[in-house]
Protein backbone atom coordinates (compact mmCIF):
# COMPACT_ATOMS: atom_id res chain seq x y z
CA UNK A 1 0.00 0.00 0.00
CA UNK A 2 1.13 3.30 -0.88
CA UNK A 3 0.53 7.05 0.99
CA UNK A 4 1.34 9.70 -1.18
CA UNK A 5 1.20 12.83 1.67
CA UNK A 6 -0.20 16.04 0.45
CA UNK A 7 2.41 18.74 -0.49
CA UNK A 8 3.64 20.65 2.27
CA UNK A 9 2.73 18.25 4.95
CA UNK A 10 4.32 18.37 8.26
CA UNK A 11 6.70 15.83 9.67
CA UNK A 12 4.46 15.05 12.47
CA UNK A 13 1.77 14.14 9.78
CA UNK A 14 3.78 12.13 8.49
CA UNK A 15 5.23 10.00 11.72
CA UNK A 16 1.47 9.59 12.29
CA UNK A 17 0.91 7.96 9.04
CA UNK A 18 4.42 5.77 10.22
CA UNK A 19 3.12 5.59 13.60
CA UNK A 20 -0.33 4.08 12.32
CA UNK A 21 1.28 1.41 10.06
CA UNK A 22 3.73 0.22 12.85
CA UNK A 23 0.37 -0.34 15.04
CA UNK A 24 -0.82 -2.24 12.06
CA UNK A 25 1.91 -4.82 11.83
CA UNK A 26 3.12 -3.15 8.45
CA UNK A 27 6.85 -2.19 8.08
CA UNK A 28 7.55 1.23 6.37
CA UNK A 29 9.59 2.52 3.53
CA UNK A 30 9.67 6.39 3.26
CA UNK A 31 10.75 8.70 -0.05
CA UNK A 32 10.64 11.91 0.71
CA UNK A 33 10.62 14.53 -2.32
CA UNK A 34 11.44 17.44 -2.47
CA UNK A 35 7.53 18.75 -2.76
CA UNK A 36 5.99 15.36 -1.48
CA UNK A 37 6.39 12.21 0.78
CA UNK A 38 5.30 8.90 -0.23
CA UNK A 39 4.94 5.97 2.57
CA UNK A 40 4.98 2.59 1.64
CA UNK A 41 3.73 0.26 3.93
CA UNK A 42 5.34 -3.48 3.44
CA UNK A 43 4.22 -6.76 4.74
CA UNK A 44 1.83 -8.12 6.92
CA UNK A 45 -1.34 -8.07 4.77
CA UNK A 46 -2.09 -4.96 3.29
CA UNK A 47 -4.75 -6.77 1.14
CA UNK A 48 -6.87 -6.85 4.23
CA UNK A 49 -6.59 -3.36 5.35
CA UNK A 50 -9.26 -0.77 4.06
CA UNK A 51 -7.04 2.35 2.32
CA UNK A 52 -9.53 4.54 4.29
CA UNK A 53 -7.74 3.86 7.42
CA UNK A 54 -4.77 6.24 6.61
CA UNK A 55 -7.11 8.45 4.19
CA UNK A 56 -8.21 9.83 7.31
CA UNK A 57 -5.63 10.93 8.58
CA UNK A 58 -4.38 14.81 8.28
CA UNK A 59 -1.85 15.52 5.72
CA UNK A 60 -2.57 12.36 3.30
CA UNK A 61 -3.34 13.07 -0.48
CA UNK A 62 -4.21 9.52 -1.47
CA UNK A 63 -3.66 6.03 -0.78
CA UNK A 64 -3.51 3.14 -3.37
CA UNK A 65 -2.74 -0.56 -3.62
CA UNK A 66 0.33 -1.62 -5.63
CA UNK A 67 -0.90 -4.97 -7.25
CA UNK A 68 2.82 -5.96 -8.49
CA UNK A 69 4.64 -7.96 -6.26
CA UNK A 70 7.15 -5.45 -6.33
CA UNK A 71 7.31 -2.30 -4.16
CA UNK A 72 10.05 -0.41 -3.68
CA UNK A 73 11.55 -0.75 -7.27
CA UNK A 74 7.87 0.44 -8.32
CA UNK A 75 6.95 4.49 -10.27
CA UNK A 76 3.75 4.21 -7.40
CA UNK A 77 6.40 4.62 -4.65
CA UNK A 78 8.82 6.23 -6.65
CA UNK A 79 7.04 8.41 -9.36
CA UNK A 80 10.13 10.14 -10.51
CA UNK A 81 12.91 8.33 -12.51
CA UNK A 82 16.05 7.70 -9.41
CA UNK A 83 19.66 9.02 -10.74
CA UNK A 84 22.47 7.35 -9.31
CA UNK A 85 25.58 9.10 -8.28
CA UNK A 86 28.79 7.37 -8.23
CA UNK A 87 32.26 9.38 -7.70
CA UNK A 88 30.13 12.53 -10.36
CA UNK A 89 29.15 9.84 -13.05
CA UNK A 90 25.77 10.03 -13.03
CA UNK A 91 23.61 7.16 -14.02
CA UNK A 92 20.09 8.03 -15.05
CA UNK A 93 20.75 11.04 -16.04
CA UNK A 94 21.10 12.45 -19.29
CA UNK A 95 24.44 10.73 -20.49
CA UNK A 96 24.52 7.11 -21.51
CA UNK A 97 27.25 5.72 -19.52
CA UNK A 98 30.02 3.62 -20.76
CA UNK A 99 31.38 0.60 -18.46
CA UNK A 100 34.11 -1.18 -20.17
CA UNK A 101 36.83 -3.07 -19.28
CA UNK A 102 38.00 -6.80 -19.26
CA UNK A 103 35.56 -9.67 -18.10
CA UNK A 104 38.35 -10.74 -15.89
CA UNK A 105 41.59 -9.01 -14.48
CA UNK A 106 44.64 -10.81 -15.70
CA UNK A 107 47.47 -9.01 -14.89
CA UNK A 108 48.36 -5.31 -13.50
CA UNK A 109 49.73 -4.44 -16.85
CA UNK A 110 46.21 -5.54 -19.01
CA UNK A 111 43.84 -4.48 -16.92
CA UNK A 112 45.40 -0.95 -16.85
CA UNK A 113 46.34 -0.77 -20.53
CA UNK A 114 42.74 -1.70 -20.97
CA UNK A 115 41.35 0.98 -18.41
CA UNK A 116 43.72 4.00 -19.87
CA UNK A 117 42.25 3.06 -23.23
CA UNK A 118 39.01 3.17 -22.87
CA UNK A 119 39.10 6.16 -20.92
CA UNK A 120 40.30 7.83 -23.17
CA UNK A 121 37.86 7.13 -25.76
CA UNK A 122 34.98 7.77 -23.62
CA UNK A 123 34.19 5.37 -20.48
CA UNK A 124 33.12 6.74 -17.39
CA UNK A 125 33.37 3.13 -15.34
CA UNK A 126 35.97 0.99 -15.57
CA UNK A 127 35.04 -2.82 -15.53
CA UNK A 128 36.94 -6.25 -14.13
CA UNK A 129 36.14 -9.31 -12.56
CA UNK A 130 38.04 -10.43 -9.19
CA UNK A 131 35.83 -12.85 -8.63
CA UNK A 132 34.30 -15.51 -11.60
CA UNK A 133 31.62 -17.59 -10.90
CA UNK A 134 32.22 -20.17 -13.75
CA UNK A 135 29.92 -22.83 -15.11
CA UNK A 136 32.96 -25.47 -15.05
CA UNK A 137 35.04 -25.84 -11.75
CA UNK A 138 38.31 -26.21 -13.85
CA UNK A 139 37.82 -23.00 -15.57
CA UNK A 140 39.98 -19.52 -14.74
CA UNK A 141 38.10 -18.10 -11.17
CA UNK A 142 39.45 -15.30 -11.16
CA UNK A 143 43.01 -13.32 -8.99
CA UNK A 144 40.35 -12.24 -6.62
CA UNK A 145 41.98 -10.28 -3.66
CA UNK A 146 44.77 -9.40 -6.00
CA UNK A 147 42.47 -8.14 -8.24
CA UNK A 148 40.54 -5.95 -6.20
CA UNK A 149 43.93 -4.11 -5.45
CA UNK A 150 44.71 -3.91 -9.34
CA UNK A 151 41.35 -2.03 -9.81
CA UNK A 152 42.11 -0.10 -6.31
CA UNK A 153 45.04 1.48 -8.34
CA UNK A 154 43.44 2.07 -11.80
CA UNK A 155 41.21 3.99 -9.38
CA UNK A 156 43.22 5.51 -7.55
CA UNK A 157 45.60 6.58 -10.57
CA UNK A 158 43.08 7.44 -13.01
CA UNK A 159 40.51 8.89 -11.34
CA UNK A 160 37.54 6.40 -12.77
CA UNK A 161 35.36 4.47 -10.75
CA UNK A 162 35.60 0.80 -10.86
CA UNK A 163 32.61 -1.83 -10.87
CA UNK A 164 33.36 -5.58 -10.09
CA UNK A 165 31.14 -8.51 -9.13
CA UNK A 166 30.75 -10.53 -5.49
CA UNK A 167 29.51 -13.84 -5.40
CA UNK A 168 29.58 -14.76 -1.98
CA UNK A 169 28.34 -12.73 1.36
CA UNK A 170 31.91 -13.33 3.00
CA UNK A 171 33.67 -10.79 0.69
CA UNK A 172 31.48 -8.25 0.35
CA UNK A 173 33.02 -6.50 3.06
CA UNK A 174 36.75 -6.22 1.02
CA UNK A 175 34.72 -5.88 -2.18
CA UNK A 176 32.96 -2.80 -1.29
CA UNK A 177 36.10 -1.68 0.34
CA UNK A 178 37.59 -1.52 -3.10
CA UNK A 179 34.90 -1.06 -5.63
CA UNK A 180 32.51 1.99 -6.35
CA UNK A 181 29.80 -0.30 -7.67
CA UNK A 182 29.11 -3.68 -6.83
CA UNK A 183 27.57 -5.68 -9.14
CA UNK A 184 24.89 -9.15 -8.60
CA UNK A 185 25.71 -11.48 -11.55
CA UNK A 186 22.80 -12.87 -13.19
CA UNK A 187 23.51 -16.57 -11.24
CA UNK A 188 23.01 -14.54 -8.30
CA UNK A 189 19.88 -12.66 -8.95
CA UNK A 190 17.64 -14.22 -6.74
CA UNK A 191 20.45 -15.63 -3.94
CA UNK A 192 18.33 -13.53 -1.36
CA UNK A 193 20.84 -14.10 1.43
CA UNK A 194 23.45 -12.23 -0.46
CA UNK A 195 20.74 -9.44 -1.35
CA UNK A 196 19.87 -9.07 2.04
CA UNK A 197 23.16 -8.72 3.09
CA UNK A 198 24.20 -6.35 0.34
CA UNK A 199 20.59 -4.24 1.22
CA UNK A 200 22.32 -3.41 4.54
CA UNK A 201 24.86 -1.15 2.48
CA UNK A 202 24.79 2.04 0.62
CA UNK A 203 26.81 1.21 -2.01
CA UNK A 204 25.71 1.52 -5.90
CA UNK A 205 24.76 -2.05 -6.20
CA UNK A 206 24.00 -3.62 -10.04
CA UNK A 207 21.71 -6.41 -10.00
CA UNK A 208 21.70 -8.44 -13.34
CA UNK A 209 18.85 -10.33 -14.78
CA UNK A 210 18.74 -14.26 -14.37
CA UNK A 211 18.84 -16.09 -16.96
CA UNK A 212 15.24 -17.21 -17.10
CA UNK A 213 14.01 -14.86 -14.64
CA UNK A 214 10.70 -12.55 -15.59
CA UNK A 215 10.83 -8.78 -15.37
CA UNK A 216 8.89 -8.88 -12.80
CA UNK A 217 10.81 -11.76 -10.74
CA UNK A 218 13.86 -9.14 -11.75
CA UNK A 219 12.09 -6.10 -10.17
CA UNK A 220 11.20 -7.91 -7.23
CA UNK A 221 14.82 -8.94 -6.14
CA UNK A 222 16.06 -5.51 -6.74
CA UNK A 223 12.98 -4.82 -3.97
CA UNK A 224 15.54 -7.15 -1.56
CA UNK A 225 18.62 -4.79 -2.35
CA UNK A 226 15.67 -1.85 -1.75
CA UNK A 227 14.13 -3.15 1.64
CA UNK A 228 16.79 -1.71 4.08
CA UNK A 229 16.99 1.57 2.38
CA UNK A 230 19.72 1.54 0.00
CA UNK A 231 18.19 3.33 -3.06
CA UNK A 232 21.07 3.46 -5.56
CA UNK A 233 20.22 0.42 -7.11
CA UNK A 234 20.90 -0.33 -10.90
CA UNK A 235 19.41 -2.90 -13.10
CA UNK A 236 21.15 -4.72 -15.76
CA UNK A 237 20.02 -6.70 -18.74
CA UNK A 238 21.79 -8.88 -19.97
CA UNK A 239 20.42 -11.49 -22.17
CA UNK A 240 17.77 -14.51 -21.24
CA UNK A 241 17.73 -18.43 -22.39
CA UNK A 242 15.62 -18.74 -25.31
CA UNK A 243 15.19 -21.50 -28.13
CA UNK A 244 17.29 -19.75 -29.85
CA UNK A 245 21.08 -20.76 -30.19
CA UNK A 246 22.82 -18.40 -32.75
CA UNK A 247 24.21 -16.42 -30.00
CA UNK A 248 24.55 -17.03 -26.19
CA UNK A 249 21.67 -15.27 -24.93
CA UNK A 250 18.30 -13.64 -26.29
CA UNK A 251 18.87 -9.80 -25.24
CA UNK A 252 15.36 -8.04 -23.99
CA UNK A 253 15.42 -5.02 -25.62
CA UNK A 254 11.63 -4.70 -24.82
CA UNK A 255 12.73 -5.24 -21.11
CA UNK A 256 14.16 -1.62 -21.16
CA UNK A 257 10.71 0.23 -22.17
CA UNK A 258 9.02 -1.90 -19.57
CA UNK A 259 11.17 -1.56 -16.78
CA UNK A 260 11.29 2.19 -18.28
CA UNK A 261 7.25 2.25 -17.65
CA UNK A 262 7.44 0.11 -14.49
CA UNK A 263 10.05 0.96 -11.81
CA UNK A 264 11.93 3.82 -11.37
CA UNK A 265 15.55 2.64 -11.50
CA UNK A 266 17.96 3.21 -14.49
CA UNK A 267 18.14 0.16 -16.21
CA UNK A 268 21.36 -0.57 -18.21
CA UNK A 269 22.11 -3.20 -20.99
CA UNK A 270 25.59 -5.70 -20.95
CA UNK A 271 25.72 -6.67 -25.32
CA UNK A 272 28.81 -8.60 -24.44
CA UNK A 273 27.24 -11.66 -22.52
CA UNK A 274 24.09 -10.98 -24.35
CA UNK A 275 26.38 -11.25 -27.59
CA UNK A 276 28.84 -14.04 -26.81
CA UNK A 277 30.63 -13.02 -30.08
CA UNK A 278 32.21 -9.72 -30.43
CA UNK A 279 30.59 -9.08 -33.99
CA UNK A 280 27.34 -8.76 -32.69
CA UNK A 281 28.23 -6.77 -29.92
CA UNK A 282 27.87 -3.12 -31.32
CA UNK A 283 24.24 -4.02 -33.11
CA UNK A 284 23.20 -4.89 -29.71
CA UNK A 285 24.62 -1.67 -27.80
CA UNK A 286 23.07 0.91 -30.47
CA UNK A 287 19.54 -0.81 -30.32
CA UNK A 288 19.96 -0.68 -26.39
CA UNK A 289 20.49 2.92 -26.38
CA UNK A 290 18.21 3.56 -29.34
CA UNK A 291 15.44 1.83 -26.50
CA UNK A 292 16.52 4.19 -23.88
CA UNK A 293 19.38 2.27 -21.95
CA UNK A 294 20.90 4.73 -19.40
CA UNK A 295 24.35 2.57 -19.73
CA UNK A 296 26.45 -0.04 -21.23
CA UNK A 297 28.60 -2.91 -19.80
CA UNK A 298 30.69 -3.71 -22.26
CA UNK A 299 34.13 -5.82 -21.87
CA UNK A 300 37.04 -4.89 -23.76
CA UNK A 301 40.27 -6.54 -23.43
CA UNK A 302 43.39 -5.34 -25.23
CA UNK A 303 44.30 -9.02 -26.96
CA UNK A 304 41.34 -10.80 -26.74
CA UNK A 305 42.85 -13.49 -28.37
CA UNK A 306 44.88 -14.12 -25.26
CA UNK A 307 42.01 -13.10 -22.63
CA UNK A 308 41.64 -16.56 -20.35
CA UNK A 309 38.00 -15.37 -19.73
CA UNK A 310 35.19 -14.51 -22.55
CA UNK A 311 37.72 -13.40 -25.19
CA UNK A 312 34.99 -14.66 -28.01
CA UNK A 313 33.15 -11.94 -26.79
CA UNK A 314 35.56 -9.27 -25.58
CA UNK A 315 35.94 -6.09 -28.16
CA UNK A 316 39.86 -5.22 -29.19
CA UNK A 317 40.64 -1.58 -28.34
CA UNK A 318 40.17 -0.10 -32.45
CA UNK A 319 36.49 -1.72 -32.55
CA UNK A 320 35.74 -0.14 -29.05
CA UNK A 321 37.15 3.18 -30.36
CA UNK A 322 34.70 2.93 -33.46
CA UNK A 323 31.87 1.57 -31.23
CA UNK A 324 32.37 4.61 -29.73
CA UNK A 325 32.12 6.77 -32.57
CA UNK A 326 29.19 4.82 -33.61
CA UNK A 327 26.87 5.18 -30.71
CA UNK A 328 27.42 9.21 -30.20
CA UNK A 329 25.19 10.52 -32.70
CA UNK A 330 22.54 7.46 -31.93
CA UNK A 331 22.65 9.00 -28.16
CA UNK A 332 21.83 12.31 -29.34
CA UNK A 333 19.04 11.13 -31.99
CA UNK A 334 17.28 10.43 -28.73
CA UNK A 335 18.27 13.35 -26.59
CA UNK A 336 20.97 12.01 -24.56
CA UNK A 337 24.68 11.91 -24.86
CA UNK A 338 28.07 10.03 -24.24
Amino acid sequence: MIVEMSKGATKEQVNHVVDRAHSLGFEVQLNIGTEKTVVAMLGGDTGKTETDVFAVLPGVESVSRVMKPYKLASREFHPRASKINVSGVEIGGQRVVIMAGPCAVESEKQLMETAKAVKELGAAVVRGGAFKPRTSPFSFQGLEHDALRMLAKVKSDLGIPVITEVVDIQNIGIVAEHADIIQVGARNMQNFALLKELSKLRHPILLKRGFSATVTEWLTAADYLLAQGNRRVILCERGIRSFEDSIRFSVDISSIAVVKRFSHLPVIVDPSHAAGHFAYVPSIAKAAIAAGADGLLIEVHPNPEEALVDGLQSLNIPNFERLMAELRPIAEAVGRHI
